[in-house]
C-alpha cells in the first residue's frame, strides 16, 4: 500500500511538472523514492528516467498536435546537449565534490517565483523575427551550455532548457515546453538505457507504478496547457514548479 502511494505522489508530481513544464520527473520521483521506500539512489534515478520517456514523449505528441513543437531547432540543441553532457560529466570527475545536490530543487522553485512574477508573454509572431540561421546557431551554443552545466551539476536539464529557451532564445512558453520534452524524451531514454544496463532492472512494480502515474498526469497537464491562455499557463506552470520546488525542498530535509 505505502509503494502505491508514495508512485502515486510521485507520478503526480512528475507529471504535472512534465506536461505543465518541461521538467524532468528525476527532481521528483527519486527523492521520493529513496526518502519513503529506500531505493538505491542509482536505481531510483534509473526509475525516474524510465517515467521521463513516455511522460516527455506523449506531452510532446501533444504540444506537437498543437504546433507548439519546434522539431529542427530541437534536434539541433539535442545533438549539443547529449554531446556536452559527455564533457560535463567527465569534468566533474576531475573537480572535487561540492553542494550543488540542491541545484535542480532550487532552480524548479526559483523559475516557478519567475513565471508568476515575470511571465513570458512572448508571441510566434516574435520567434518568427529571427532568422533561421541565427535560430540554429543560437540551439547549438544554448544546447552546450545547458549540457556541459548537466553533465557538471548532474541534475536540471529540463529546467535549464525552459529556462535557456524562454529567457535567452524568446521562445512563447508552449513551444519552449513542447521542444523541452521533446528534447527530454531521448535525453531520458539514453540515461534510463545506462542505468539499467548497469545497474540492472529496478523493482517491476516500483517501475510500473511510476510509469504509469507520470505518463497519467503528463497527459492531463499538457492537455490543459495546450488549450490554456499564456497568461494562465504561465501561473499554472510557476504554481506547480514553485510547489513543487517547495515540496521536494522538504522530502529533502526528511531523508
Amino acid at each position: 500500500m505505502l509503494t502505491f502511494v508514495v508512485c502515486f505522489l510521485a507520478g503526480i508530481g512528475a507529471g504535472l511538472g512534465t506536461g505543465f513544464a518541461g521538467m524532468s520527473a528525476a527532481a521528483v520521483i527519486s527523492p521520493m523514492l529513496i526518502t519513503f521506500l529506500h531505493v538505491e539512489p542509482y536505481e531510483a534515478v534509473g526509475v525516474a528516467l524510465a517515467s521521463d520517456v513516455l511522460a516527455s514523449a506523449v506531452s510532446a505528441w501533444t504540444y506537437g498536435r498543437n504546433k507548439n513543437l519546434d522539431i529542427k531547432n530541437g534536434l539541433v540543441m539535442m545533438a549539443s546537449v547529449l554531446c556536452f553532457t559527455l564533457a560535463g560529466s567527465w569534468v566533474s570527475s576531475l573537480v572535487p565534490s561540492s553542494a550543488m545536490g540542491g541545484f535542480s530543487t532550487w532552480m524548479t522553485l526559483l523559475l516557478g517565483v519567475k513565471f508568476i512574477v515575470r511571465p513570458v508573454m512572448a508571441t510566434k509572431e516574435s520567434m518568427a523575427a529571427v532568422s533561421p540561421g541565427k535560430r540554429a546557431a543560437q540551439s547549438v551554443l544554448c544546447g552546450m551550455l545547458i549540457g556541459f552545466i548537466c553533465g557538471f551539476v548532474g541534475a536540471g536539464g529540463g529546467m535549464m532548457m525552459l529556462l535557456i529557451l524562454t529567457s535567452v532564445l524568446g521562445y512563447e512558453l508552449k513551444t519552449a515546453v513542447g521542444t523541452s520534452v521533446f528534447i527530454m524524451t531521448f535525453t531520458a531514454l539514453t540515461g534510463a538505457l545506462g542505468h539499467f544496463a548497469i545497474g540492472g532492472m529496478p523493482d517491476p512494480a516500483v517501475l510500473a507504478l511510476c510509469v504509469l502515474f507520470t505518463l497519467l498526469w503528463a497527459r492531463v497537464a499538457a492537455r490543459f496547457a495546450n488549450k490554456a491562455s499564456p497568461i494562465v499557463l504561465n501561473r499554472a506552470a510557476g504554481v506547480v514548479l514553485a510547489v513543487l520546488g517547495a515540496a521536494i525542498l522538504a522530502v529533502n530535509c526528511l531523508a
